[in-house]
């Protein structure tokens, strides 16, 4: 007597591996980057820092005419640094809370339930702007540099640049950079992190001012404002003030977005 067999379900290995696996970190930093512009305030503000540095440029053409010296490559570049540096923070930080302040941070964190991997695309998409933010400049400012070259001689149009000045710039755009998005972490409130991030420096650096004491003991290591000086310039920072600008990086990054991590990945979404 034969015994029927009976039907037995076999689990689809493959299509249980497809739902759990996590969404690539490329594709999730590439959602981010579409984030700082598919949003009308991201658009402007990104668009702001182009026709903003066009009427920079415009302005140095007319302004610096009769002082051809100041219409280098040089002085183009560390122009169109300006609003980079005051619009991309403010970027980074709209990257950050706008999930929290528009309460849709409970899509985010369905669709990639691992907080951690969305804070590090989110990062990677902010540093991957702050780059194009500096070669913006560079673009920008050798066309500024070529139409000054074009309509005034010399020594307008000069192409003298160093390695220096690159990195100072780089290093300043980043450092902005990573001060918002530390703070954005750390508050989730769109208007919060814009208040501390221009509020705060600039009452210490009235502090550093205003108390000699602090000035000479403190201010100089955790003031951002003397800790940047040193890579406002096209020269090569001393390992003193590079040793500086790291320790007020470690106050008003390093720890701020430490607990701000912590408490992306602890808080309730409501």
């Amino acid at each position: 007597m034969s015994t029927p067999v009976r039907n037995v379900a076999v689990p689809n290995t493959a299509a249980a591996d497809r739902r759990t696996a996590p969404i690539p970190l490329a594709r999730l930093t590439a959602v981010e980057l579409r984030k700082l512009v598919d949003t009308r305030a991201g658009f402007w503000l990104t668009a702001s820092i182009g026709v903003i540095s066009v009427v920079v440029a415009v302005a140095m053409l007319i302004a610096d005419r009769n002082s051809p010296e100041n219409l280098g490559f040089g002085e183009f570049f560390g122009m169109m640094n300006i609003p980079t540096a005051i619009i991309l923070p403010v970027l980074a930080i709209l990257l950050v809370t706008g999930e929290w302040s528009q309460r849709n941070a409970l899509t985010t964190f369905t669709m990639e339930p691992r907080r951690e991997r969305v804070v590090a695309a989110k990062l990677s998409a902010a540093l991957i702007a702050g780059v194009g933010a500096v070669v913006v400049a560079l673009v920008l400012g050798a066309v500024g540099n070529v139409i000054a070259g074009i309509i005034y001689t010399d020594p307008a149009g000069a192409w003298t640049f160093t390695a220096a000045g690159l990195v100072n710039s780089f290093v300043l755009q980043m450092f902005g950079l990573l001060l918002g998005f530390g703070f954005a972490a750390l508050i989730l409130n769109t208007p919060g992190a814009i208040v501390a991030y221009f509020a705060l420096p600039t009452a210490l650096s009235l502090i550093t001012e205003l108390v000699p004491w602090f000035k000479d003991n403190l201010g100089q290591w955790i003031d951002t404002s003397t800790t940047n000086m040193p890579f406002q310039s096209g020269d090569w920072a001393t390992g003193g003030e590079w040793a500086r600008l790291l320790v007020s990086a470690i106050v008003w990054i390093a720890i701020p977005l430490t607990l701000g991590v912590i408490r992306v990945l602890r808080s309730e979404i409501k």
